[in-house]
């Protein structure tokens, strides 16, 4: 059963509270886990069938509208997900209030804090997304029974490091143009393109221009240069075509 809720007002306790007080029956529906689209590449994949089942009953399947967060920055870890379907941002405030986005997840992908406290940091929907949401407590507790589930979240874990200590290498290293063409690189790796072969970035240019550490003139001329230079096709206000793979990659390596 999908369950629809509203996150735009912080309910008592927070709005991963309310998202989970929300009144609904039952777990997923039943075979649910069986039509998931991303079984394979999401954190319950090595998991039995049974197994499957009996972590289907302590989670709710929630859909989530663009601009909506799900969890804030700071707040108690109520909740975690794995994300059917959509891409949403991981952001934290500076001191004065700024926003910066620190990260990017997409379908498959596991989002919260399991055994932790606190949220560390805030998850907005930049698309429309569907999630398998799960209360910590309950999710650690069988994290706890399932080792191979433990494994897992180890392995994402590490693979979180991997990514992390690569774009620090991008932020710390590379210049604007290398920059762009990585982002656009670990776009196309990971949204679906439509038929035509374009992809539609779920980022703005300020948001592109703020998670690379550029400004936003920045990141629109070196979007224009690589549009003349018949790399990239640009679609409407955010679809991007990727027309030359190659030449991209070597862009993103400085070549």
């Amino acid at each position: 059963m999908d369950m629809q809720f509203d996150l735009a007002q912080k309910a008592s306790g927070g709005p991963e509270m309310a998202a989970m007080m929300t009144p609904v029956s039952g777990g997923c529906a039943a075979g649910y886990c069986d039509r998931c689209e991303v079984r394979d590449q999401a954190i319950c994949a090595d998991l039995d069938p049974a197994e499957r089942t009996a972590l289907n009953r302590i989670g709710r399947r929630v859909t989530v509208q663009a601009g909506q967060t799900v969890m804030w920055e700071g707040d108690d870890s109520m909740v975690v997900a794995n994300v059917i379907e959509g891409t949403l941002k991981l952001a934290t405030s500076t001191g004065d209030g700024r926003e910066q986005i620190v990260g990017v997840v997409y379908a498959s992908d596991f989002i919260g804090r399991p055994f932790g406290a606190r949220t560390p940091h805030s998850v907005t929907a930049l698309t429309d997304a569907r999630l398998c949401l799960y209360p910590r407590g309950a999710f650690d507790g069988f994290a706890r029974r399932h080792p191979q589930l433990e494994h897992r979240l180890l392995q994402r874990t590490l693979d979180d490091l991997d990514r992390t200590r690569g774009w620090m290498l991008l932020l710390g290293r590379k210049n604007a143009r290398e920059k762009v063409a990585s982002f656009l690189l670990d776009m196309s790796r990971r949204l679906r393109a439509d038929p035509s072969g374009a992809i539609d970035l779920p980022l703005s240019r300020q948001q592109i221009a703020d998670i690379l550490g550029l400004t936003i003139e920045t990141v629109s001329r070196q979007f224009s240069d690589m549009k003349r230079l018949g790399v990239i096709a640009l679609a409407g206000r955010r679809g991007v075509r990727i027309c030359a793979a190659d030449r991209l990659e070597s862009m993103a390596e400085g070549e």
